[in-house]
Parts: C-alpha cells; sequence; structure tokens
C-alpha cells in the first residue's frame, strides 16, 4: 500500500474514532433521561460527531475512487481497534482480554487482506 492511500484510510480510521468517542460523549449526561432523544440532539457533541462523520463520507468515497470495496472495507475494519484502543484510553472503559484477542484477529485479517495492495 502507498504512502497517499495509507493517509487516506488513516483520515478515514481517525474521522471514525473521533466521531463514535464524540457520540459516546453526547450520550454520557443524557442515558437516563425519558427525553433522551431530544436532549441526545441538543448535544452539541452529537453534532460534532456528526460533522466529523461527513467528512469521512467524502475521505471514504476518495479511498472507493482508488481500490475495490472488497479490499477497502476490510482495511477500514481497522477502526475496530482503534476505537478499542481509543475507548479505553479517553472514556475508560475496560477492555478484556477476550476482546484484544478478537481485535488481533482482526487485525491479522486486515495484514492478509492488505498484501494485495
Amino acid at each position: 500500500m502507498n504512502a497517499i492511500l495509507a493517509g487516506w484510510f488513516g483520515l478515514s480510521i481517525l474521522c471514525d474514532v473521533t466521531g463514535q468517542l464524540s457520540f459516546k460523549r453526547g450520550t454520557e449526561k443524557h442515558v437516563h433521561e425519558k427525553a433522551h432523544w431530544a436532549a441526545f440532539l441538543a448535544s452539541g457533541w452529537v453534532w460534532l460527531g456528526i460533522a466529523i462523520y461527513a467528512v469521512e463520507i467524502v475521505v471514504w468515497v476518495r479511498i472507493l475512487s482508488l481500490v475495490p470495496l472488497a479490499v477497502a472495507f476490510p482495511i477500514a475494519s481497522l477502526n475496530f481497534i482503534a476505537i478499542t484502543l481509543a475507548s479505553r484510553i479517553f472514556l475508560g472503559e475496560r477492555v478484556t482480554r477476550r476482546r484484544w484477542a478478537g481485535t488481533g484477529l482482526i487485525c491479522a485479517g486486515v495484514v492478509l487482506v492488505a498484501q494485495g495492495v
């Protein structure tokens, strides 16, 4: 994989991680409220996540213009690893050994798929 394509994938994964963290932050204060959806949609974190996802759509379309979907989608699954790591670091979530093992298997699969790019 060349450096430019790797950069596009890195940007896509960064957008996905940042968007997911924003959505999670947007739900933290309102998860127990009865007016959950209204409060959720009023959160600045949620709107930040939506804006980041809008950027990710543009990035993803660029990636798809460069590689086949059958290659791009498995590589993009690196976001599972990045989100797991980010949720541990930034949200303090517990990640079990079993979950780390699963993310390791995903990574191994990505390596196998990316070798043909």
